[in-house]
């Protein structure tokens, strides 16, 4: 659920208020954006900001200001009128050439596929959501249960226990922590008559990835490479699965920004792309439609709708917003990221929108010289020599009961070379996870970067990016092996000692 840095917060919508009196005027009327679309199938075009009525200058001191004062921010794109005018990368191993966890921007996603399988006809937005589960025994079923369908699962007015307005960690936390994810969604009580108000509940978006399954015989990860990631030229996807093999339907899928751009664009120009309708204007226009409060802002099918644009949103600071006025998208990534933190500088840098602005090639030099300086490569080190300890676990496999970190067994291998792996069995499934020795970060299967080193004869640190950097401490002692996470202690014991 959406967090808010109030003090910050409350800054940025004055600032917001008094540049909407100044800029409101300047704003490209429906007439004025031009019709000339491209298609950024294999990539998107690039333009100086002055061409699309940003200033350079104002835009690299914007970028100064974020990095001085430590804002969590990973990325920064900007795209207007279909060219790319900032793409700005903050954080180490962060650059944009992997996939970035979006969290629950997973959810825009899932019912953009769930859009396109109405335009199919393979599933009634009005349907039971219990008729895709014929053949499962449900507990607590009642009137209200019966009557959830697939519209109140897309607009999170299902009326199911959940975590409401304050988040739903804890209701995803119990989901996860059983074997049959689907079943313990389905299970759950009922608090209220579907469609009465909005609650923020991830669980229930899960039941859509089951839905989409159960009614085209893909996972929702093989629809979308057919019908939306195969035709907008979106290759590089990392989206898990839950214990059955449902994709999750609630968050987690890892995208590069340039290509959660996309999905924006597509709903700019109302569902087409390359004069191919890839989901109906219809569904589009009705997504984004306040269908019912949220808090602060409304919600509409998977999509969060404010006054003058709508966004997907995902925790820490994970951001596709769109302003379909302004003919512009923005897209973020971070690590406890608000967005209300960088618009003021984004704003500022507008000057005309209306029209070009004379070209400046010292304001470009300056934001180049601003965009090289926020992040340095790393460099690889030297491995220096391993503890005994290395030696004497590899390879031994340690087996943990049931935690809340959902770990099964994990073992450890390391050689000579610059990197460990590290083989997981989490959830039954096997998860292969590569971490650099030599200072580099590591791609995981999982979509995680990784490196680590031995801080001690006896303890491992791995240094984990995600959505911002964690550590997994591993203190090796006999046979068995305390692993620290983020939340949660765990203890294994090696297999046949």
């Amino acid at each position: 659920m959406r967090t808010r840095t109030i003090v910050i917060g409350v800054i940025a919508v004055a600032i917001l208020a008094v540049l909407a009196i100044v800029l409101i005027p300047k704003l490209v009327k429906p007439e004025q954006v031009s019709t000339q679309t491209y298609w950024p199938t294999q990539g998107w075009r690039t333009s100086t900001p002055e061409e699309q009525g940003f200033d350079s200058t104002k835009l690299a001191e914007g970028l100064q200001a974020i990095q001085e004062l430590n804002i969590p921010i990973d990325s920064l794109l900007v795209i207007r009128n279909g060219s790319v005018i900032l793409d700005a990368y903050f954080y180490n191993p962060y650059d944009g050439t992997f996939p970035h966890d979006m969290a629950s921007v997973t959810k825009s996603v899932m019912t953009t596929l769930i859009g396109i399988a109405v335009d199919q006809g393979r599933i009634q937005l009005d349907q039971s959501m219990l008729s895709f589960f014929p053949d499962r025994k449900i507990a607590n079923l009642d009137d209200r249960k019966k009557n959830i369908t697939v519209r109140h699962l897309a607009g999170m007015v299902n009326g199911f226990s959940s975590g409401g307005m304050t988040g739903n960690e804890a209701t995803l936390d119990a989901m996860r922590a059983t074997p049959d994810w689907v079943q313990a969604t389905l299970d759950r009580k009922m608090v209220q008559e579907p469609g009465m108000s909005f609650c923020y509940d991830s669980p229930g978006m899960h039941l859509l990835s089951a839905i989409l399954q159960e009614s085209t015989g893909m996972t929702a990860l093989e629809f979308a490479q057919k019908n939306l990631f195969g035709p907008l030229g979106i290759q590089d996807v990392i989206w898990e699965s839950d214990p059955q093999g449902y994709t999750l339907g609630w968050g987690d899928i890892h995208l590069k920004p340039r290509d959660a751009a996309k999905l924006a664009y597509l709903w700019l120009n109302k569902g087409v792309w390359e004069g191919v309708q890839i989901i109906s204007a219809s569904w589009v226009e009705d997504a984004v439609k306040p269908h019912t409060s949220a808090g602060e802002d409304d919600y509409g099918y998977g999509w969060w709708v404010s006054e003058d644009s709508y966004y997907a949103y995902g925790r820490g600071g994970q951001n596709i917003k769109v302003m379909p006025s302004f003919n512009t998208i923005v897209v973020t990534t971070g690590s406890g990221l608000e967005y209300d933190e960088v618009a003021p500088y984004l704003i500022e840098a507008v000057v005309d929108p209306a029209k070009v602005l004379p070209a400046s090639p010292a304001g470009v030099a300056k934001l180049n010289v601003a965009l090289t300086a926020l992040v340095k490569p790393l460099r690889p080190l030297p491995v220096g020599p391993l503890p005994d300890t290395a030696q004497a676990i590899s390879g031994k496999t340690y087996v943990f009961k049931p935690n809340s970190a959902l770990v099964d067994t994990l073992s450890l291998q390391f050689d000579d070379s610059a990197e460990a792996t590290m083989y997981l069995k989490r959830r039954g499934s096997d998860v292969i996870w590569r971490i650099g020795l030599d200072n580099k970060y590591r791609p995981s299967s999982d979509g995680l970067e990784l490196r680590g080193y031995w801080e001690d004869p006896q303890t491992f640190i791995i240094e984990v990016f995600d959505v911002g950097l964690s550590t997994r401490r591993l203190y090796f002692t006999e046979d068995r092996l305390l692993i620290n996470t983020p939340g949660a202690k765990i203890e294994g014991q090696v297999e046949n000692p």
